[in-house]
Formats: structure tokens, sequence, C-alpha cells
């Protein structure tokens, strides 16, 4: 499988659903590249389960922070956008996501995360009926893309179903790509917002490295 890092987003628009029940379309590409924003897009495998909700309250509660680095929230996931507004109408202490204000994706027909390749299934060939059946359920991995104002993808992630993402982690990378971007230096191991980067080449890693 290929990776999305380094190249542009694939130019596919999507249902969405917000809190309110609007339903519209959205496509990731040009959201960055019109608006010149860079996006977090955040794949999920299904409403209604047990750790997709404190991901989904947690890039809420982080929402701020991704606005203010000039950053928009997108979840996705091959639920419906009719299952999604049940979902924004179900209260936390339920199991629900009310409170949650970005969009969701509703991949339905799964054209984006089939791009992607993020999807959990596997044709398979059956030599008696000659025919092709899917092997899985046909949902995505936790898979996460960050993407610049030009479109391009900057950072891929994909993590199996039963473990949760770390929230933190995504502003970080932000913040080093937009260090990068301003100031042309690149971000050591472990670099976060105030501390020192490096010049790009070796002199500025060896200097890095005497200073640390």
């Amino acid at each position: 499988m290929a990776t999305a890092v380094g190249k542009k987003f694939p130019n596919i628009a999507v249902n969405a659903m917000n809190e309110m029940g609007d339903t519209f379309q959205i496509n990731v590409l040009e959201e960055a590249v019109n608006n010149k924003k860079k996006v977090i897009l955040f794949w999920y495998p299904k409403d209604f389960t047990f750790v997709c909700p404190t991901e989904l309250h947690a890039f809420q509660a982080a929402l701020p922070e991704f606005e203010k680095r000039n950053t928009v929230v997108i979840g996705a996931s091959v639920d419906s956008a009719e299952v999604h507004f049940a979902w924004l109408s179900t209260a936390k202490d339920n199991g629900g996501i009310e409170g949650v204000t970005y969009p969701l994706l509703a991949d339905t027909n799964r054209n984006l995360s089939a791009a992607l390749g993020i999807l959990d299934a596997t044709e398979v060939f059956d030599e008696e009926t000659q025919s092709f059946s899917k092997e899985g359920d046909d949902v995505t991995y936790r898979a996460t893309y960050l993407i610049d104002e030009e479109g391009t993808v900057f950072h891929e992630g994909v993590n199996h179903m039963p473990v949760g993402r770390n929230v933190n982690e995504f502003l970080r990378l932000i913040d080093a790509y937009a260090h990068v971007q301003s100031h042309g230096e690149v971000c050591p191991a472990n670099w976060e917002e105030g501390k020192d980067a490096m010049a790009p080449n070796a002199k500025g890693t060896a200097a890095y490295l005497a200073s640390h």
C-alpha cells in the first residue's frame, strides 16, 4: 500500500453531516487549498461504538488549539449521514457525541476510504462459484491525515481499531511542520514548540547533538 505522504490528497467530494442536522458535501483537498488552511482528517471505524466516542470528544476538546493553528478538524467513517446525526444527538453519558461541532464525513460508498487504502476488507475469489466476496468488516482503521495549505499530505498514520489516538501528538506535528514552513529548519526527535530546531545539514545536526 503506497503512502499518501508528499502527495496531493485525493480530489473526491464526500457527503457530510454537522451537529445542526445539515447535509452537504466536503472535498478535503478543496477545503485546504481554497481556504488556505491545514486540515486534520481522522477516520474511525463505526458510530455508536466504544473507543470512537472518546476520540471524537478528545478532538472536540482540542478544537480551539487546532483553530489557533489555522487547522480544520474533520471526522469520518463509512456510516451514513443519518446515523451520524443520530449519534450527534445522543448524550455523552449514553455513549453519544452530543456537543461535537466539527463535520463528519459519511463515506457510505467508500470512494475516499478505498482510494486511501484504509478499509478492513480483502477481496477473495471463490473457485467453486467463480465469484468474489469480501472478508473483513469493510470499515476503516483509525487513519489520520494532516494536509497542508497546498493540499499535500504531510502526515499519515493508521492505528488498529482497538488503539485510540493521542490528540496532542497531532498538535505537535502541526507545530513542527509550521516551524519548517516558517523557518526552513528541521525538527529533531521529541521537538516541541519553543525548543531548538536544526539547520537542515550535517553541521546543524552536529551542533544540535553537541548542545543536547
